[in-house]
């Protein structure tokens, strides 16, 4: 292996697209000038259309988590009553978050590895008539779950008033995002996964309807503070520092999905999934989700006769590939192997090609190739019923 060639292949941080590394590699500009209101002007539209909104989308210097955070912090009082649903690992940090507010957490969890039910959600929810928002997760990263958030608040309104507040960190801009039209009030996304950027950018978006209980609390925070975010958006401009030389790649990276055409980005996960699944199935490992819940920009492998820690050492060694383990409850038992961003087809059939031999290099009984033939299948399938 080249000592400095790596294969990047978890859920986040993602490959960043050559043009978008020489986006951010230009001169720094002043915050305060012309040419960052210029930047925030090409910029913003396009966020728009991403989360499907036609509110404006707020940039903040922050990770995903403070996303998370500023939802909670905003929208949410002390000894409010909320509602998390948990299906994994960032579901439950919802539940860390809202605690160290002083928030009283209702959690519905479900497996994990599966999706919520939203008529389950609807019937928890009468149990709790003074809960004020319900916290769900897009994908569940730590299971590679994508949960039905299009038919989540449909459901809940039609026995609460409760805000929905989505994390959608780990799909945004790789999946159908409408949040308008599926009543979302608070999507949350963060800069290093679908988006092709490195961590440090945090994109969140209110309907009207969360813009009323956000400037009805007194307590909003003072970095977090959506209210002023809002206000100087309107003006082209940021309350505090922006993080440039991520916004220069930002302008970038929304470019190639502007150029690409977003339903074919959206395509182009979906494929993704469709052949990872497909080689897994035909090498007879099993994934710890169904067809259904599967995600389009993470796939959850849970292998029976062999170590998934030894696998991941073994690949990374041998060809620099990385794929990510278990967390919590799930350390040790599942690997994980993201496909979103600046991921194609191609880089698909690549990694399940290094990853039949990392198999049989840990004493795994299988036919090299018939992973990968069966993903070439799929790809080809998709061509076909594309003419």
């Amino acid at each position: 292996m080249l000592q400095d060639q790596q294969y990047l292949r978890i859920p986040g941080p993602t490959p960043i697209p050559p043009s978008v590394q020489r986006a951010m590699a230009k001169p720094m500009i002043g915050h305060r000038g012309n040419e960052t209101s210029d930047l925030l002007r090409s910029i913003k539209p396009r966020l728009k259309k991403v989360f499907g909104t036609d509110q404006d989308v707020m940039i903040i210097t922050g990770s995903g988590t403070s996303g998370l955070e500023a939802a909670v912090v905003n929208a949410v009082k002390p000894l409010d009553e909320v509602l998390i649903i948990v299906t994994g690992a960032f579901g439950a940090r919802f539940v860390q978050i809202c605690e160290a507010y002083g928030i009283r957490v209702h959690i519905y969890e479900v497996e994990w590895g599966q999706a919520f039910d939203p008529h389950e959600i609807q019937e928890h929810l009468r149990k709790f008539p003074e809960v004020s928002a319900v916290f769900a997760t897009y994908c569940e990263t730590s299971t590679g779950v994508m949960n039905p958030i299009h038919e989540l608040a449909s459901s809940v309104k039609e026995v609460s008033d409760a805000l929905i507040i989505v994390d959608g960190v780990s799909c945004v801009g790789g999946v159908e995002t409408k949040m308008d039209e599926w009543g979302i009030d608070i999507m949350v996304t963060g800069s290093q996964k679908a988006f092709m950027l490195p961590a440090g950018l945090m994109f969140i978006a209110a309907s009207e309807r969360a813009w009323e209980v956000i400037y009805s609390n007194p307590n909003r925070g003072f970095y977090l503070d959506l209210s002023k975010y809002r206000k100087d958006l309107e003006k082209d401009t940021t309350p505090f520092t922006p993080a440039l030389s991520l916004l220069f790649g930002l302008d970038q990276a929304l470019e190639l999905m502007d150029t690409e055409g977003l339903e074919n980005v959206y395509g182009r996960h979906t494929l993704m999934k469709e052949m990872v699944r497909a080689a897994f199935k035909a090498l007879k490992i099993p994934l710890l989700t169904n067809d259904r819940d599967g995600s389009d920009t993470v796939t959850a492998v849970q292998p029976e006769d062999f170590d998934a820690e030894e696998f991941r050492k073994v690949i990374k060694k041998e060809f620099g590939l990385s794929i990510a383990g278990g967390q919590e409850r799930l350390k040790g038992k599942i690997f994980r192997i993201g496909h979103m961003g600046y991921c194609s087809p191609a880089d698909i059939l690549q990694t399940l090609g290094m990853m039949e031999i990392g198999l049989i290099k840990v004493g795994k009984n299988i036919e090299l190739g018939q992973g990968v033939a069966a993903a070439q299948r799929i790809y080809l399938e998709k061509e076909e019923n594309d003419r």
